[in-house]
């Protein structure tokens, strides 16, 4: 079982949860005390990897296949899960509106890992996609469990339905591949890595659904999840750490944008949803650099350092950099892609390491044909 991964930081809650409106305060608590509950349980139950009966679920899946399996479920706001099925692969829209956003999602997911990377799946092998929504009441957070995904329904206040943005499926998802590959431990800055992969991955799969190019992205996560009146675009931006919301109710967003604001604390794991900041805006900076489709070549090197096979789980931001302009070398050879890496990081204050192992490149789907 993997660690328990959510898209809203615990410094956002906080601030809610001190608020003297019930409304508000009292959906933060409850979710910060059931996050951190959960949090306890998986560090105490965690295995690095795949989770228990992860070969069984490989079987089922027909590894082979290039379709993604997907079951969505209703949790009817109780902490139960899967829940009662809403919709199977293959099937109608319901009536339910944040079960379709989650079908669509969990599709969109698989389809750019699949056509992007030649990926199958969350775990490269077909593993079936699961769901649930309408978890617990006025629960303001989505969640990767190392088995599935789990949607709030938000407080209506200040979120609203944890479905509605793309990049927050595919970010918690992402968590998912991070377990099957790298195992990125959750905490200090190999926890911010883990944090930022999903956000950069979010963001491809948004960018890809839409067709979009670095330039026309919008680079945040999780716009369209604050509710009407809430003072900000999203959870998080990439492309300006720092300014997705200022509220006086969320506060300002803390995260930095280089190693100059880089923040030491004992909280989230230290800090692990802050200082992904650093990273998100290295890969923003190369992406914007590179120009064109960021998840190609931007997003193919962050794709195979990721997967690789070279990434120490406990890697640190410089272990990383060096990580990813070893895979640009060993992709792209020197020149553009690998220069273009290494200014990004130089611009967010880390020094690539030095001597990094190059990873083992994985063809993308029709490469090997191409090449013939």
């Amino acid at each position: 079982m993997g660690v328990f991964c959510t898209i809203v930081p615990p410094h956002v809650l906080d601030n809610l949860a001190r608020s003297t409106d019930g409304a508000l305060s009292d959906p933060a608590r409850r979710t910060l005390e059931h996050d951190a509950r959960q949090r306890t349980r998986r560090r105490l139950t965690a295995v690095a990897g795949p989770p228990p009966g992860a070969a069984a679920a490989r079987a089922a899946a027909d590894a082979a296949s290039d379709q993604p399996r997907r079951a969505v479920y209703d949790a009817r706001h109780k902490d139960d899960l899967p829940g009662k099925k809403l919709r199977a692969e293959g099937g109608k829209p319901v009536k339910d509106a944040s079960a379709n956003r989650a079908y669509d999602g969990l599709g969109a997911t698989f389809e750019t890992y699949l056509k992007a990377y030649g990926r199958r799946s969350i775990d490269g092998e077909g593993l079936p996609l699961t769901a649930s929504v309408h978890y617990l009441e006025g629960y303001n957070n989505a969640f990767w469990n190392g088995e599935q995904m789990v949607f709030g329904d938000g407080d209506g206040r200040i979120f609203l339905d944890f479905t509605i943005p793309l990049d927050v499926i595919g970010h918690e998802l992402t968590h998912g591949v991070t377990q099957y590959s790298a195992n990125l431990d959750y905490h200090g800055q190999s926890g911010a890595l883990n944090e930022s992969v999903s956000d950069v991955f979010g963001s491809l799969i948004k960018q890809y659904a839409l067709g979009q190019t670095a330039d026309q992205a919008d680079w945040l996560i999780g716009a369209g999840l604050l509710a009407p009146g809430v003072r900000g675009h999203a959870l998080r931006s990439m492309k300006e750490p720092g300014t997705a919301y200022d509220d006086p109710r969320l506060g300002k967003d803390p995260q930095p944008g280089t190693m100059a604001g880089y923040v030491s604390t004992s909280q989230d794991e230290g800090g692990v949803h802050i200082n992904s900041g650093i990273p998100n805006h290295a890969f923003y900076l190369a992406a914007a650099a590179l120009g064109g489709h960021a998840w190609e070549r931007a997003g193919q090197v962050w794709y195979d350092t990721l997967t690789g096979g070279s990434l120490s789980s406990s890697a640190d931001f410089a272990a990383f950099a060096g990580a990813t302009v070893a895979a640009a070398t060993a992709r792209y050879g020197a020149g553009e892609v690998a220069d273009a890496v290494k200014s990004a990081w130089s611009r967010v204050g880390v020094e690539p390491a030095a001597g990094a192992a190059a990873p083992v490149p994985h063809q993308q789907p029709g490469e090997q044909a191409q090449k013939a």
